[in-house]
């Protein structure tokens, strides 16, 4: 076994020994789907599946007020379908797209609240919704999402992403940059310029181009050991891992997909082997802004399959357009 598949299959070992939400699930299985372990990808769909609840949510537990959290697990639920035909998952994978596009609290635009709870939009959903929706077919409906997300969480005077948004009240719940949540969108940004259909060519340009400013905003703000802060510009916050990781991933796949410079390359390069310096003898990636209240640095299950996904990235030739 070559050092990087080592490092990988330690990681992933750690990954599975987690408990995991319904978003942790679905970045496992996320994970999982572009390293191409589908015969692992398959047996967690099916364990989403099986933690589904009446109203179609895929993997959940602990979280019952979670929206859009449990369409992480979407694309790679849909892939499993496609591969092995199985009725239990197409029938989960259904249920989970008909609360997406109906059952799902929404805003009068259509735009899914993050929380059955409040009318709230946080930045997590940025990743969570809009490419399983692309995958699925449901172009519009996902561009509808991102666009509106972006419409209130994105600062335009700082260039990074607000945090928790009040559809109701009209308030930022949290506006601070949180890093964590810049690379939900960064991320979510790479794989849906990857999905779009070959006809949302101007889409995937407009976004290519957002992507681009988020980028250069939040990279002047990594630290000269190539990580961030918590709160991307607040040096006060504690110094964490994932958004170091989340940033290589983006990079690596733009790159790769043509809409960025190879000259970002060599800051992937530094912010993975940062990453990878945080690796512990148990394949943990350490210093993460850490599960389960993400106040402090530690380890978390989407720090894990982060660093898969940075590290299948940076090797695989394999990210290219879907066709």
């Amino acid at each position: 076994m070559d050092h990087k598949n080592n490092k990988m299959e330690k990681a992933a070992r750690a990954l599975l020994c987690m408990q995991r939400h319904s978003w942790e699930q679905g970045m496992a299985m996320q994970a999982f789907l572009e390293w191409g372990k589908m015969d692992v990808v398959t047996a967690l769909a099916h364990e989403a599946v099986y933690r589904r609840v009446e109203d179609g949510r895929a993997a959940t537990i602990g979280f019952m007020d979670a929206v859009t959290d449990p369409c992480c697990v979407g694309e790679a639920l849909l892939r499993a379908c496609e591969a092995t035909k199985d009725e239990k998952l197409i029938e989960g994978y259904e249920a989970l797209l008909n609360w997406a596009l109906k059952e799902a609290p929404r805003n009068k635009k259509g735009v899914l609240y993050h929380l059955t709870t409040s009318k709230q939009f946080w930045v997590d959903s940025m990743y969570m919704l809009p490419p399983f929706l692309i995958a699925a077919g449901h172009v519009e409906e996902a561009l509808s999402n991102f666009y509106g997300y972006w419409e209130v969480l994105f600062d335009r005077e700082a260039k990074l992403m607000h945090h928790m948004w009040d559809d109701e009240k009209k308030i930022y719940v949290r506006d601070a940059h949180w890093g964590t949540g810049n690379g939900w969108t960064l991320a979510a940004m790479a794989r849906i310029i990857a999905l779009l259909p070959a006809e949302y060519e101007a889409d995937r340009e407009k976004i290519s181009e957002m992507a681009q400013v988020l980028l250069d905003s939040l990279l002047e703000f990594m630290r000269p050991d190539g990580f961030f802060h918590d709160v991307v510009d607040d040096p006060d916050t504690f110094v964490e891992t994932n958004l170091s990781q989340m940033t290589a991933y983006a990079i690596y796949r733009g790159v790769k997909d043509g809409w960025l410079d190879k000259k970002y390359r060599q800051k992937a390069d530094f912010m993975r082997a940062a990453a990878e310096s945080m690796q512990d003898k148990f394949g943990f990636i350490q210093n993460v802004c850490g599960a389960p209240a993400f106040d402090k640095p530690g380890i978390s299950p989407e720090g894990q399959a982060f660093f898969l996904l940075m590290e299948n990235a940076a090797c695989s030739d394999a990210l290219g357009r879907r066709s």
